[in-house]
Parts: C-alpha cells; sequence; structure tokens
C-alpha cells in the first residue's frame, strides 16, 4: 500500500493503474470498478484545472468511456464539464480545493474500497507463518522436563539446547491463575446488546480455568494454524495444592483505563494458554455471595415511558443507576432522567460532516435518508456514548455529567450497517471496537478517530463483539450471522477460535456480573431459540435452558443480573430462569403491552429493568430497591447549595447499601447529572400510567418558590449583533440556521439573501455558531449576491419561502416570483423554476430525496416537483387558501401541511393522497386567518403549530391536540413566529411586542421571558417605529441558542449566560398559582390524556 500511495500523491497515473492491474481489474467487482472511476475522474479533474482540454477529452473518450455502460447519466455529467470555465461551478465540485488536497482525499476513499474489496484479502500485509515443526519439539521436550523439577514455577521457558531445564527455587509467591480465554460476545444491538457488567469486563472472576481457549480450540474445526499450533504442545500439569489458589477470585482493579497494558510475547501467551488437565480433575463450586429470591426480580412495573419511534437499544449508565441511554429507528439517541420521568438529552440523527463521509456513503443519502440506531453505549466510566447506525455511521459523544451530550467523533466506519460497537483499552487509552456487514472488525482511536486494527476473517457479516481482557491480556470476541465465533488478540495475527454457536444463525453471548460463568442466547433461521451456559476450559455447552416456544420469529434479546438470574424477551413477555436450574423460574407480561421479543437491559444493581414496548415506547420494571431509587424524590428537599452526593455513595452497590440510603444520599448539587430538575409534577405530555411523587408539596423548598426567569438586562445573557445586518428598510423575514451549524442565513423581505459564517479561531475553536463571537458577514469573491427574482413582484404582498439542502450545498428560496436553486459556494443561480402565477409560499424537501420538493402555493395547492427531470409528479388539493406550512414524518410517512385558512391536512408520503384534515381550535373571538405553521418533534409523532393565537401539541398519528397555550399574563401579545430547539425539549416563541418567550416543549409552561430591552437599544425603545421579532431559528446542535430576525433587518444571537446555562426551569403544575402569582398556563384536551393515559 505505501508504494501505491506514493505514486497517486505523485500522480503517477499510469503506474497506478499498471500496479493496480496486477491485483483486479474495471470489471472484477463494483468495488474495483469504483477505484478505478475514482483515479480516471482525478485524472481528468486535474486536466481540467490546468485548462488543458485537449487532454481531459482524450481522458473522457479512452479511459471514462468504460464506465458510460454502468451510469450514463454520470458520465453526461462528467462531460459537460468540458463546457465549464471552472468545474468547480458544479454544485457538486464547488468545495474541490487544489490538486494535493483532492489527492489526499481520494486516497482515503481509496483505501477503504481497497479494504473493503474481497480481491484485496490476504493481499493487504504479509502472511502469517505456521509455528514451525522445530518449536513443536522444543516446548514438548520443555514440558517434560519441567515435570522434574521440584520446585516447578510457572510459564517456564526455555532458553538453551545445550542444558535441561531446571526451575530455580522459588522466593514469590504460588503461580497466578493463568490466562483464561472464554468465548463471549457482544449482542446485536436490534436484540439485546452488551455484557451483564455494562461495560469491558473488569476481571473480577472466581473460578477462572487454565486454558480455556485451547480448550476451545480443541474441539473446534482444525482450520486455523495457530488451533493446529497450540494443540499439538502437549499440557502443562499443575500441582494439586495450587487448585484451591487458580479458583480463589481476585482482587479486580479500580477501572478498565487504569490496568497497565502489556504487551505479551505471543510463544509465552501461547504457553499460557495450554490445557492443564489437573485442574479439571477438582472443582469447588464458587458460594453465592448472599441467598438471592424471588422478590429479588425487578417484575413490578414502575414506569411506562414513551420515546416516540421504535427503540432500538439501551444501556443503563455505569455509575447513575437511574439515568437510561435510548437509541430509536429514527436515528435520534434520548438520555432519561427516570426519576423525573424527562429527557435530560435528546440528540435527532444528523451527520455532521457529510464532505468528510466516503462517496458510497454520499450516495446512499441522497435516495435514502431513513437511518436507525443499531447500538447505544456507554464508556466504562460513563464519560463517552457511543452511537452506531444501521449505515456506514458511528457517533461520538462526550458527556460531562451536564444535561447535555458533546459532539467529539462521527465516523465513516463500514461498507454497509455497523451492526454493533463496544468500548475497550487495548493500550492505556480508551478505544471503540465496531463491527458491521462488511464481514469486518475494526478498533478505532477514540481521540483522533484513527484506525488502529482491522480483523477480517468472517465470512458473513458480523453480528456481534465483545472486547475483553484477562490478566492484561486483551483480545475481542466476535459472533457472525452464519453462527461462527471467533477470537482475535490485538496482534493482527489472525482469528484464535472458530467454532459453531447453536442455532448457526445470530447469536450472543455474555458472563455474569462476576466474570465466572459464561451464556449465550441465539435464534436459528427456523426461528428456534437456545439460552445455553458453556462449559469454559472445554468449549462445551453445560446446560441448556428450557421455556422457549418451539417457533417464534425475530431474536431473542437477553440479560444476566447479581450472579444469579437470567431474563430474556419472547412470547410478548419477560421470561426469567435461575443459573442453576435449566428449567422456567417465573415469568411476566409487564402489564401488557410489549413486541413478540421485547429487548431487555438490566441496570448495574439488577434493581431496574427496562424493556421495550410495542407502542414506540419503554417500561422500567423494579424490585423493592429499584423502586425506592426511582421514588427517592418523595424524601429529599431540593437545594441547589447542598453539597454533592460523594463518589463512594454513587458508586455503592449492592441491595442492602442501597436499602438503607437515607434523604441524605439524594441530596446532590443541580450540576450533577442524578438530580432531577425542579419539575416536580409537571403534566407529562405523553405519560402512560406514570406513578408521580406522592408527597409534592414536601418536595419543593416552601422557602425558595418558583419563579419565572425574566431577562430584562443585556448583561444577564450572552448575545452578539451579526455585521452588516440592520437595514430598516428591510424585513428579515426568513432565518435558517446551517446544517453543520457554522453560519446563520437570512432572507429579507427585498428577496436578498445573506450568509454570515462564524471563524474557526482560538476563540471559537469548534468553528459553529456561537454569541461568544461575531461572525463574518460572508460572500463569494466574485462579490454575486442571492437575489431572488422579485421581477413585477409586490414585495409588500410577496410571501416569502426558503428551504436548505441536508449538504448545505444549496439553497432553494422565492420572494413572491420564480424558486432560485442557489449554490451556497459561489451564490450562483444553478436554476429557476415554477414561474407565477400561482407563486410559491413554502418550501420543503422531502426528507429521504433531496431531489423531490413539496411547494405550498398561493393557490391553496401543493406541488410534488422533481428537480432532476423538472416536472411535477402530483398536485395536492385540500385547503382553501395559501399554504403556510409543510413538514414530512418519515416515521409516520406522511406530509402535514397548513394553511391561511387554519386548517391541517395529512397526506401518504407513498400515494399523495390525502389521509386527514382537521381545523385548528380558534379562541374566541379571534378570526381563523394568518398564517398557521407546522414542525414536528424530533420523536417525529408530536408536532408544534403555531398560529398568532397559539401554541399547540398535536399527535401527528392521530391528529389530536394534546396541548394548547393563548398569549395571556406577561406575553399578551400575538405570536409572531416559533420553534423547537433542537432536542425538541424547549419552544422559542417571539411575540409581536419584542418579547421572547421559552417554553417547556412537553407542558407548554413558560420557563422564560426575554424582554425587548435585552437586545435592542434605548434609542430603538424609544423610537416611534416598532422594533420586533419576526422570525426566530433554533441551533441545530445547541439547545439553549436561538437567532431572531427583526423587523429593522438586524439578526440577534442569544445564549443564557454560562454560569446559568439554560434558559430559567419548568414550574410545578399547581393550577397556575405560583408564589401568589398566575403564570402562564396551557390547556389539555380531555379526550387526548384520557387516550394517552389507557
Amino acid at each position: 500500500m505505501k508504494y501505491f500511495e506514493e505514486k497517486v500523491q505523485a500522480g503517477e497515473w499510469e503506474e497506478v493503474e499498471k500496479y493496480l492491474s496486477g491485483f483486479t481489474k474495471v470489471d472484477d467487482n463494483r468495488y474495483s470498478m469504483k477505484i478505478f472511476f475514482e483515479i480516471r475522474k482525478q485524472k481528468y479533474l486535474e486536466a481540467l484545472d490546468r485548462q488543458e482540454k485537449a487532454k481531459a477529452v482524450e481522458i473522457l473518450v479512452t479511459d471514462l468511456k468504460v464506465f458510460c455502460t454502468f451510469n450514463e447519466e454520470l458520465y453526461k455529467e462528467i462531460t459537460q464539464l468540458l463546457t465549464l470555465n471552472n468545474f468547480r461551478e458544479n454544485e457538486q465540485l464547488s468545495k474541490y480545493g487544489d490538486t494535493k488536497t483532492a489527492r489526499s482525499i481520494m486516497l482515503v476513499e481509496l483505501k477503504k474500497l481497497i479494504e473493503a474489496n474481497p480481491l484485496f484479502r490476504d493481499k493487504l500485509a504479509f502472511p502469517n507463518l505456521k509455528s514451525s515443526r522445530l518449536r513443536t519439539l522444543i516446548n514438548q521436550s520443555l514440558n517434560w522436563q519441567h515435570q522434574l523439577c521440584k520446585n516447578p514455577r510457572p510459564n517456564p521457558d526455555i532458553k538453551t539446547l545445550f542444558t535441561d531445564h531446571t526451575c530455580t527455587h522459588p522466593n514469590g509467591p504460588l503461580a497466578p491463575t493463568p490466562v483464561n480465554l472464554p468465548v463471549a460476545a457482544v449482542a446485536k444491538p436490534a436484540a439485546y446488546t452488551s455484557l451483564a457488567a455494562h461495560s469491558p469486563f473488569q476481571p473480577t472472576a472466581a473460578a477462572a480455568n487454565a486454558g480455556a481457549l485451547a480448550g476451545w480450540m480443541a474441539n473446534a474445526s482444525a482450520s486455523s494454524s495457530v488451533q493446529a499450533a497450540v494443540v499439538t504442545a502437549s499440557s502443562m500439569p499443575v500441582p494439586q495444592n495450587q487448585v484451591s489458589v487458580l479458583k480463589r477470585p481476585r482482587t479486580p482493579p479500580a477501572a478498565p483505563g487504569m490496568v497497565e497494558y502489556q504487551n505479551p510475547d505471543p510463544e509465552q501467551l501461547m504457553k499460557r494458554l495450554r490445557p492443564a488437565p489437573s485442574v479439571e480433575e477438582v472443582t469447588y463450586p464458587t458460594p453465592r455471595q448472599q441467598a438471592c429470591s424471588l422478590d429479588d426480580l425487578p417484575k413490578t412495573v414502575a414506569l411506562t415511558l414513551h420515546q416516540g419511534s421504535t427503540v432500538t437499544s439501551m444501556d443503563f449508565h455505569p455509575l447513575y443507576h437511574t439515568l437510561l441511554l435510548i437509541g430509536s429507528a429514527n436515528g435520534e439517541i434520548t438520555l432519561w432522567d427516570l426519576v423525573m420521568r424527562e429527557r435530560l438529552v435528546s440528540k435527532p440523527f444528523k451527520i455532521w460532516e457529510m464532505s468528510r463521509c466516503s462517496m458510497p456513503f454520499q450516495a446512499l443519502m441522497v435516495n435514502d435518508t431513513q437511518i436507525s440506531v443499531s447500538r447505544v453505549t456507554w464508556s466504562p466510566d460513563g464519560k463517552f456514548v457511543g452511537v452506531a447506525f444501521v449505515k456506514h455511521l458511528i457517533h461520538l459523544y462526550a458527556y460531562p455529567g451536564s444535561n447535555d451530550l458533546s459532539q467529539r467523533l462521527e465516523i465513516d466506519a463500514h461498507v454497509g450497517g455497523v451492526n454493533d460497537l463496544a468500548f475497550a483499552y487495548p493500550t492505556k487509552h480508551l478505544c471503540i471496537v465496531t463491527c458491521g456487514d462488511d464481514k469486518l472488525i475494526k478498533v478505532w482511536d477514540s481521540m483522533t478517530g484513527q484506525k488502529l486494527f482491522n480483523f477480517e476473517g468472517h465470512d458473513a457479516p458480523v453480528y456481534s463483539i465483545c472486547p475483553h481482557y484477562k490478566e492484561n491480556i486483551q483480545f475481542i470476541f466476535s459472533t457472525a450471522v452464519d453462527g461462527k465465533i471467533k477470537a482475535w488478540l490485538y496482534d493482527n495475527m489472525g482469528s484464535r477460535v472458530d467454532y459453531d454457536a447453536p442455532g448457526h444463525w445470530c447469536t450472543t453471548m455474555l458472563y455474569s456480573a462476576d466474570g465466572s460463568r459464561l451464556f449465550s442466547c441465539g435464534t436459528s433461521k427456523d426461528g428456534e431459540s437456545f439460552l445455553v451456559e458453556w462449559n469454559e476450559s472445554e468449549g462445551a455447552i453445560k446446560r441448556t435452558y428450557v421455556g422457549f416456544r418451539k417457533k417464534s420469529a425475530g431474536v431473542v434479546s437477553f440479560d444476566t443480573t447479581q450472579n444469579h438470574f437470567l431474563a430474556a424477551g419472547e412470547d410478548s413477555k419477560i421470561k426469567f430462569w435461575d443459573m442453576d436450574d435449566i428449567n422456567l423460574l417465573t415469568l411476566t407480561d409487564a402489564e401488557g403491552g410489549l413486541p413478540s421479543h421485547p429487548r431487555v437491559r438490566f441496570n448495574k444493581e439488577g434493581n431496574l429493568l427496562a424493556v421495550t414496548t410495542a407502542d414506540n415506547g419503554f417500561k422500567i420494571l423494579a424490585n423493592a430497591v429499584g423502586l425506592r431509587s426511582l421514588r427517592a424524590i418523595e424524601t429529599s428537599s431540593f437545594d441547589p447549595l447542598r453539597t454533592p452526593i460523594v463518589s463512594a455513595a454513587i458508586k455503592a452497590s449492592g441491595s442492602a447499601s442501597v436499602a438503607n440510603a437515607g434523604p441524605v444520599s439524594c441530596k446532590v448539587e443541580s450540576s450533577s447529572p442524578v438530580r432531577p430538575s425542579p419539575i416536580l409534577n409537571g403534566v407529562d405530555p405523553l405519560g402512560r400510567s406514570v406513578e408521580k411523587p406522592r408527597v409534592v408539596d414536601d418536595a419543593i423548598d416552601k422557602t425558595k418558590p418558583w419563579q419565572l426567569a425574566e431577562i430584562v438586562d443585556p448583561v444577564q445573557c450572552r448575545l452578539v449583533t451579526l455585521p452588516d445586518s440592520t437595514d430598516t428598510s428591510c424585513k428579515v423575514v426568513r432565518l435558517l440556521y446551517t446544517n453543520s451549524a457554522v453560519g446563520i442565513l437570512a432572507l429579507g423581505s427585498n428577496g436578498v439573501q445573506k450568509l454570515w459564517k462564524w471563524p474557526r479561531n482560538e476563540q471559537n475553536p469548534s468553528g459553529k455558531a456561537t454569541a461568544n463571537v461575531v461572525p463574518q458577514h460572508w460572500q463569494p469573491n466574485s462579490g454575486l449576491l442571492m437575489n431572488n427574482d422579485v421581477t413585477g413582484v409586490n414585495l409588500e404582498e410577496a410571501v416569502p419561502c426558503i428551504a436548505l439542502s441536508k449538504n448545505d450545498s444549496y439553497v432553494l428560496s422565492a420572494t413572491g416570483g420564480k424558486v432560485s436553486l442557489f449554490n451556497m459556494m459561489t451564490f450562483k443561480v444553478m436554476t429557476t423554476f415554477m414561474s407565477p402565477p400561482p407563486a410559491s409560499t413554502f418550501l420543503a424537501f422531502h426528507p429521504q430525496d433531496n431531489n423531490i420538493i413539496a411547494i405550498g402555493m398561493e393557490d391553496s395547492t401543493i406541488h410534488i416537483y422533481n428537480v432532476r427531470v423538472d416536472e411535477v409528479k402530483s398536485k395536492l388539493k385540500g385547503h382553501e387558501k395559501r399554504i403556510t406550512g409543510l413538514a414530512f414524518s418519515t416515521s409516520l410517512n406522511i406530509l402535514v401541511s397548513s394553511g391561511a385558512d387554519a386548517r391541517l391536512c395529512v397526506w401518504s408520503i407513498d400515494t399523495w393522497e390525502k389521509r386527514k384534515s382537521v381545523a385548528i381550535q380558534i379562541p374566541v373571538g379571534k378570526a381563523p386567518t394568518g398564517e398557521t405553521r407546522v414542525q414536528f418533534h424530533s420523536d417525529q409523532i408530536r408536532m408544534l403549530i403555531v398560529h398568532e393565537t397559539q401554541l399547540a401539541i398535536y399527535d401527528a398519528s392521530k391528529m389530536e391536540r394534546i396541548r394548547q397555550w393563548i398569549p395571556q399574563d406577561v406575553l399578551p401579545a400575538p405570536i409572531s413566529y416559533a420553534t423547537y430547539s433542537c432536542n425538541s425539549q424547549s419552544i422559542y416563541a417571539t411575540f409581536c411586542d419584542g418579547n421572547v418567550g421559552v417554553f417547556d416543549a412537553d407542558s407548554l409552561r413558560l420557563r422564560c421571558r426575554i424582554a425587548s430591552s435585552v437586545y435592542l437599544s434605548q434609542a430603538i425603545l424609544k423610537g416611534n417605529q416598532a422594533v420586533y421579532p419576526l422570525v426566530v431559528a433554533a441551533h441545530p446542535m445547541e439547545a439553549n441558542q436561538f437567532a431572531i430576525g427583526l423587523s429593522d433587518g438586524s439578526v440577534k444571537v442569544m445564549e443564557p449566560t454560562e454560569s446559568e446555562g439554560k434558559w430559567g426551569v419548568s414550574p410545578p403544575a399547581d393550577n397556575g398559582v405560583l408564589n401568589g402569582r398566575t403564570t402562564s398556563s396551557s390547556t389539555t384536551s380531555n379526550h387526548t390524556t384520557d387516550q394517552l393515559q389507557r
């Protein structure tokens, strides 16, 4: 590869193709074709860049013509580049830099394609040589001589052939426990996904048997060269007086990250893996630390919570046992505080930097943007969150302990789906291990995202992985969908195990919490499920548990707890077994509502069990101790100045210690992630039979009643005014953040769009939008402006509209005239369409195809327009007045439209037929006129409806109103605009009197009022012309940042102070009266509430 890289970087294309042709040809497979295409395309672009048109034509005809038969449209687009003075004018090539950079970027793609190409398998590294016969003979001689030693030492070695081996007199302790490498694996997220300890295993192992891996290999197929070398070596007996030492549990290290990394010599490692029959002759069962009863099982339904999309993966925090991380089918991840029954963090799926993703992934996302979470997991210390998706990507977030997750890494990890993700410490630094549909296991540096290892050898997609270690020796176990189990050391020497799992299909393996017992659960293609315990030393099944149905469609999820119980989800029930009894112990249906194969997940203490439900939610089952932990709020007062909980209290384990914890242990500081926010009994918008705290009044500190946060002075928040934005003759009528969060785009009432970008520097290392740094008014070198076509348009009556592509490459907009498509890099108009009349009034990209646009029209119709073919595919009729809002839901497969007729219509995305039409409920005395806007919550189920008379939350699946808020009290003016925050936990609303309100998105209760005196000067406030915000936009990544566009043409970005961190807190629900003052309250539809609580 090094030679290949050098030639690519030097641009020696003939030598590159000649060298490559020794391994593959253009038409061998799709990977090879893509490799040759990328090379020849780069060669073509470089010729164009040098203005060598003749050379470019030659390359087009001789080198690129072969690809015409496979993709004629692409070939035509490439040919059209010849007509441009600068090929960067093409939208897709607008970010093309210099030649050196382009070659480096292409080289990264070529490496990925070569690694994924099966023709290059075993050709990218020197082959592994089999262990020699001479070494085997020497080992056998050493073993024989070692048996004659009077004082045998562990791990004997031979240094010379001229003298016999003998052990010196021991001065140190007896032999340590030999290395034990039993097969294990983490479950696939679609079923269940982790170790019982919910982190890379910490070696508290009792009864660790010597040479277990060698035992597995001795019984496995002898296809591995490594196996043969190990099995041929004779066993090394261990004196009987060492058996008790070998069987005694050892004290584990404090944390996996603190273990000193050792790189063991392969020969020494192989010796330590040999089986020791004498140990097997005497076995002492490990006594249980304490007796367990059925009461210890978490079977009581404590909570039922609604996620909004099918839950695909769950993981409890390793230290804070009531924090639950959820991954969903819509790509969203959510952190739940189970004590408070609320979402602390919600992150919808978003590609952070599309330009850094591979070309195959970019091509895939053009036509299919639906993506699901396959796995979520915490790092062992709870400081990081790993997320794997069903297409290519993994995300790494940092969790600082506050109510936020900050972006760390986005990696295009696998070709196809990423099926599992786990954390490991192969060195002293935390690494990420992934597996995927491309049959590979990969290891990544968690700090830089660099790939450290690439393990190949599976013949089918890898289903699950399990990083593991014993005595500082790190390894990974993996299972594939063909039922094969393999083990890998971090040495690129190939797999150490090749064994068949029962069922020969999807199988997951995990240990009991203390690491002493190994279990697996799998399902065959015929639907037969297997739950078994393994004999680690022999690689054989020790016992098979009974209690499953004979046939069931789907893969069973399971978990272990308390070193005593097993739990599995099957037949819409949760089934429990005692580890020592093959017969079913008990089962529960969790009060109904479970899918056929519910996913299950214990917290580390084993007192809570998370179970997925069939209606896009989950239930929390608890035992007595778990119930007390969920009700801890009842017995404690919440003073933010109290001393934080000590780490020892957080880390205390065992049922007894939790049960005896007094009220003091719950008094934590406000910044602690285990501390609930002051929402003590706010209305849960989608709560279903959630048991609320009984003593609400006692839980509120009477001396510190809740107060509405009111920001009236600029020093109370962070504020920045965008430069060159004030123009009193031009209002800001539409406002957007770029999806990458590096800029803001504003559309003025005169049809001119302005773009601001934040610089990346020491004050702003992320380069994202922030109120701490003034951005730059950005324009291309050409000096072009993004001006809409307003020929013959009455700007006073025109309805502006704008939409930005997902990759921020182009923007669509109109101001009463034709719709213009602008290149965001050059500001050049790429095309125009939809000439009035009627004029376009709203634009929305189809979420799964950027080429499809829904266009709301002045004449009340909706046009489904295909940009690529310049054709209206469908025309939707259902409104009586102009369209004012459009929103897609991929979860429900619908488009919701709103109009100036105060009606909402629901359309099927598949057929574009109208499913339902409802009128919004206008308050008495108000006219049903004006703009009605719609926006989906991140759960893709709930929907925000904005009208000048109200804010309302609807359940889009039924089109029923859940909640409504009407301007009142401190916010009596009409609403000018409103939007969800990026995590859908807050709603930012602007008012015609200049106020800005921050509402709790679930309860629609006002949390914070921001007065116009914060962002307007005294001169403007005392002037004759009223200035107020017409639009508001939410930062796509920072939940507490928003921007407002004002009627004087200015744009302001606002954030709370760093000390506050958020815009107020939600009030408790007590009939709207707080501290002698009426709060802005919301109304709830009775029929909806009853229906939701069933």
